[in-house]
Order: structure tokens, then sequence, then C-alpha cells
């Protein structure tokens, strides 16, 4: 059992908190480490680290500034399968799932390689007789990552290796919950050549997170979490003049046409919905059936949960591993008897599973909701678990206007055989992120991870140009040199 340290200024360090908090195996219980709950002091003092560095890291050219990003592309293909592992013992996601987490944060490094052309400005002559104009594009100082457990891998990806590209100098606060990825990507980063305090890992209380929402010198702050954080996080730092993007809940909603290929579909959701344990923001929790369709997929689906194999997620066999603790799993079973108690159905239970050989680890089988009111709580809710509820609608226009009617806006998908369904659906939709036979609409790399209403507070998301808009700030610069101040040849 490692007790974690931060990485300040090019060192690791032990920190002075007065508070640890185990970091636990949520398939077995094991204990796998203990976290600090770093005072604001460090926090402080990986700012100042940072501020320091960026006097200079500003001032390379970005060529060599992607340098250590091909280093550590090359690391992270290294040392992809130990990263990998890592996240599944302390996540429980199973390990093919973690695998495809890193393969998504080694896209992104790969994008943020392009930050030469990606970052370039714009030029304009003669904008009037003799005078010209140019747009140049300047990092923005010292930034700060707050990510969650549910993806401790990846998420960090979507924002550091393009603020390091354009300039910036980072700070990187994980979840508590799964501090031991980011320990691993560090040693990595350690071995890039990055001057001292271009990246730091703090691992903070909540109190020390609170501290990097009001520090003076953090210019930026990324966040991905609840709503409810997600908005307190934008209008605290927003009131300091930093720039937020932040990524909060979701409620994601998969239409099924009577023309879908039932079995694709059923299949694809079904990944959807239970990969992860239902942990992810685009996780589908909510099914629409239209007309026809709701007997088959019900039945389908159903059957899909039933024999869903459920384990500790190092076994290449398991399909589904534990939430992230004990708390988690009897939040969510207490919302599927909420959910109850509002009229739903429960189709399939999966509360209070016994997992052969692993009694001890926090699982929720996946679970059925069916005949769910539009109008219930349990409908609006986000469970953030493997819980799918299931409404019914007759027509297409109907089952848009149910996807419109809710709060979140991070993603939507529609099952179907049918090009002009498809086409009305992309088109009126309200979310982010929009998936055609698609059961989790993530964005590759050289897209912008999208989110509308209240799945999204800011106006520049994480990934691709979005990333490289909100780590710069342009500069218009206007000339004029007449030929008589000049020397004559």
């Amino acid at each position: 059992m490692k007790k974690v340290m931060n990485f300040i200024n090019g060192a690791w360090q032990p920190s002075a908190a007065a508070d640890y908090l185990e970091v636990v195996n949520p398939a077995t219980a094991e204990t796998l480490g203990h976290v600090p709950l770093s005072p604001a002091s460090e926090v402080d003092a990986a700012a100042q680290a940072a501020q320091q560095a960026f006097e200079t890291w500003r001032r390379v050219p970005a060529p060599n500034r992607i340098q250590p990003l091909f280093k550590l592309k090359a690391l992270l293909e290294e040392n992809f399968e130990e990263i990998a592992r890592t996240v599944t013992l302390e996540c429980g996601k199973t390990i093919g799932e973690s695998r495809g987490e890193m393969r998504r944060a080694v896209e992104n490094v790969e994008v943020a390689c392009g930050i030469p052309t990606m970052m370039m400005g714009d030029f304009s002559e003669d904008i009037a007789s003799g005078i010209d104009a140019l747009m140049i594009r300047q990092p923005v100082g010292v930034c700060a990552i707050i990510a969650p457990f549910n993806f401790p891998g990846m998420i960090p990806f979507w924002f550091l290796p393009y603020a390091i590209a354009t300039g910036n100098t980072v700070i990187v606060k994980p979840s508590e919950k799964v501090p031991l990825t980011m320990v691993k990507v560090f040693e990595l980063l350690e071995q890039c050549d990055l001057p001292p305090g271009v990246v730091n890992l703090v691992n903070a209380s909540r109190a020390a997170s609170e501290a990097i929402l009001d520090h003076p010198l953090i210019r930026a702050i990324s966040f991905v979490g609840s709503t409810a954080v997600a908005r307190q996080i934008y209008a605290r730092a927003s009131a300091h003049g930093k720039r937020v993007q932040a990524q909060g809940g979701a409620k994601n909603p998969i239409i099924i046409l009577p023309d879908a290929d039932m079995e694709m579909t059923t299949q694809i959701t079904a990944d959807s919905a239970f990969g992860c344990a239902g942990q992810r923001c685009l996780a589908a929790s909510l099914a629409i059936t239209v007309g026809e369709a709701r007997h088959t997929y019900t039945e389908a689906i159903a059957d899909a949960a039933v024999s869903r194999v459920v384990g500790f997620g190092l076994d290449e066999a398991v399909q589904m591993g534990p939430v992230i603790s004990a708390p988690s799993r009897t939040r969510i079973e207490s919302l599927v008897q909420q959910g109850a108690h509002e009229g739903a159905t429960v189709v399939v239970d999966g509360r209070s599973p016994h997992i052969s050989g692993y009694e001890s680890g926090h699982f929720v089988r996946p679970t059925i909701l069916s005949n769910v009111n539009p109008n219930s709580d349990i409908a609006r809710t986000e469970i953030f678990g493997p819980v799918l509820s299931l409404m019914h609608v007759n027509t297409i226009d109907e089952a848009i206007q149910l996807v419109n009617s809710g709060q979140y806006g991070n993603m939507a998908c529609l099952f179907t055989n049918s090009g002009a369904a498809a086409r009305q659906f992309r088109s009126e939709v309200d979310a982010g992120n929009v998936g055609i036979n698609i059961g989790v609409a993530a964005p590759m790399a050289f897209f912008p991870f999208s989110g509308w209403k209240e799945s999204f507070f800011g106006t520049l998301h994480g990934q691709s140009h979005h990333a490289v808009e909100f780590f710069t700030q342009t500069k218009v610069v206007v000339e004029r040199w007449p030929k008589t101040w000049s020397r004559q040849f």
C-alpha cells in the first residue's frame, strides 16, 4: 500500500496533510493506497511553481513545446497495459473498458501534437491603405484541471496536452477516489524533459479545491463532474475572472424506431447503458421506444441485462464491473426503489447481487425499469449506475419532444434504418453529442466533446480546436509602416 505524493515544481513531494483517505479497489474492497487531502498551501505552492515556469515556457517555440508530447505518446504506448490495469484496479471497470479509455487519452496527445498548425492566427493585408492587421494566439497562463473518478486516465487528457502545447502550465487535481492512474501518468511526464513547474499534480481536499477556484494566479479551470458542482464551479471561478469549461451531468436518451435492427440495437444499447457500470457521462439511461418497437425491445434488452457477466474487471470474460463505492451502490439501489414507488415496473432487478468470490465488492447488476412516468423524479434524476429506464411514445415527433423537454443535453441517440428519420433527429434534437445507430456518441479527439443545456457550463469544450481556443487568448495587431520611415536602399 503506497502513500500518494504530490508532484510540484518537477519533484515528488509528500503532503503535509493531516488527513488521508483509503484508495479502495471497488471489486474486492482491498486497500490499494492512501491519498492525502492536501491543504490549500500546497495548491498555492503548485500555482507559484506553475506561474514561474509559465514565464519561460510560453516563449518556447510551439514546435519545441510538442516534442515532450511525442515522447509522452511513446511512453504511454510502452506502459499502456500497466496504466489500463491501474484504471481497472482503482475504478472498477473492465480491462477492455480501461484499454479503450487509455486509447482515447493517447489520441488526444496525438492531436495536440498538431498545435503549430492548430494555433495559427490570421493575417489581412491592406485593411486600409498601407495598414495590415494580424491576429495571434497566446497562452492564458496557469490552468487547473479538476477531474472526476469515472475516467481517471482519459478525462485529464481532454485538456492537459492542449494546455501545455499552447504554452500554458498546468495543475491537475484528480478525484481522491482514483489518484493512482494520474500518479502513473506523471511518472511518465517526469521522463518527458518538461521544465519544472510546467505540469503539477495535487491531491487536494475540498477546501483546497475551492482554493483553486479563488487563486489569483490560476487563470483557467477545466472541470468534469455532476451538474450541481459544475454550476457552482462555473459561478465561483468566473466571478474571479477565470475562463471556465465545466462539464456536468446527463440523462442520455436513446430512441428506438420500429424499423431498427433489433439485434444490433439491443447489443449496442446494452453496452451503452451497462458499460463502465453506467458510470459515464455518455451512458444511455433512458430508452424511448416508438410504436411497435416497444415489446420487442423490452424483451430483448431485459434478456441482455440478465445475461451480462458481472465481476472483477481484470477477468477478460467479465462484461461489467462494480460501481465505485458502497455509498454509490446504496444511492443507486435507493433510486431504483424510488422509481418503483413512483409507479415504474422493475423488469430486471440488479440490487443486492451475489458475486461469487467478490462478496465485499460494490456490485449492482444491470437493472431495467419500464413504464417510467416522464414527469416522475426518477425520469429526471441522473442515476449514474447500470440502470436503464424505459418509456414509450407513438411517433418520432413525440420522442424528440420528450428528449428536448429534459434539463440535460449531453447525448441523444436514434436507432433506425430510415435516413429521413435520422436527418430529422440530428437536426431537431437538443443535444451536443448525437448518435445514429451508435450507443455511445463519444467524439474522437479531433472533435470537441460537446454538451448542451445543464450538461455543460461555458462556451468552449474539451478536445480539438475548442481546447486550443480555450487555452489561448487572441491578440489583434494593427500595423502601419510608411515608406518614409524606412531606410532607403
